[in-house]
């Protein structure tokens, strides 16, 4: 089999009746645009049988690659995965769910024509349910503030990138992985076009509310030091209010305008700082964390299976 001109990596999790229909649309696209290509799925190992279908379809088409991972390692590090396998001058990231509609691939890719390096989907019009996308703006909002960045909540893993776009994300070693955020990070040549978002045609979101809070969380941990500069600037505040409080107490005091000094101010003033004191040092502990995380240098993957690895 020739080197592929275009890989489509696609993390795969509770996808048992949608991943056949994913590969059928991609080859009839790709077919089209006559270019050789690879089509790889990585298993989170999911717990449906979505891996008996994938390995179905690697045994019928020698261009499907089916990867399981040994556990669920979550969506982004599956993605990683993928790139790592990847071996195309072009490299398209989608998700398994059909919302990204497989017939973008051909807008992305002749976009690519035009000297891009990095060509993403831009989602106008979302498909997905009020909370999904109210959250995804409140995040873009949010990590664009504390990273000052722009961050665009219309698009996310879906794109086209060149080889060299990948072996630079893959070069970056942060332990929390997040591909739009690496995308983001290592600049290149990148546009955007408007493409059509579909409903999922089966199955819902495995992302909950408290995973998503939990994904979100990290990646601001991982790409910004903001929070500890909010936190000392809040301190400082803290520090001159106090210090105001207390001079103008003492000038109360030497007028003979208090005759007995307030026990629950003291009480109120006790809790309220100890409060903030025990914040800043939680939030500096979960920096401390995440940088012996990152020590340890664990892999973010580990590959169980692979089907079709020498095609």
């Amino acid at each position: 089999m020739n080197m592929p001109i275009i890989s489509i990596v696609s993390p795969v999790y509770k996808a048992e009746n949608l991943v056949e229909t994913l590969v059928l649309e991609i080859k009839k696209v790709l077919n089209t645009l006559q270019v050789s290509y690879e089509i790889i799925l990585v298993d989170d190992r999911s717990p449906d049988n979505s891996w008996e279908v994938m390995t179905q379809l690697s045994s019928k088409f020698p261009e499907v690659k089916s990867i399981r991972l040994s556990k669920n390692f979550g969506q982004h590090p599956a993605i990683m995965a993928g790139l790592s396998k990847a071996k195309g001058n072009w490299v398209v990231v989608m998700d398994c769910d059909l919302q990204d509609q497989p017939k973008e691939i051909a807008a992305l890719y002749e976009k690519t024509k035009e000297g891009f390096d990095i060509v993403l989907a831009s989602r106008k019009e979302r498909k997905d349910g009020f909370f999904k996308k109210l959250s995804s703006k409140l995040f873009a909002k949010l990590y664009g503030y504390l990273t000052e960045t722009k961050y665009d909540y219309e698009v996310a893993n879906f794109g086209i990138y060149h080889k060299k776009v990948i072996t630079s994300i893959l070069s970056i070693s942060d332990y929390i992985k997040y591909f739009p955020l690496f995308v983001s990070f290592v600049g290149f040549n990148t546009t955007a076009i408007t493409v059509e978002h579909s409903k999922r045609p089966d199955g819902k979101s495995s992302y909950s509310f408290s995973k998503l809070l939990s994904l979100a969380f990290n990646s601001i941990i991982s790409f910004s030091n903001k929070p500890l500069k909010l936190f000392v600037k809040f301190g400082i505040f803290i520090s001159i209010i106090s210090f105001i409080f207390g001079i103008y107490n003492i000038y109360l005091s030497l007028s003979g305008e208090i005759d007995v000094l307030g026990y629950s101010s003291i009480i109120v003033s006790i809790w309220f700082l100890s409060g903030v004191l025990i914040t800043i040092v939680g939030i500096t502990g979960i920096y401390v964390g995440k940088m012996f995380n990152q020590t340890k240098n664990r892999p973010v993957f580990i590959i169980d299976e692979y089907i079709n690895n020498n095609t």
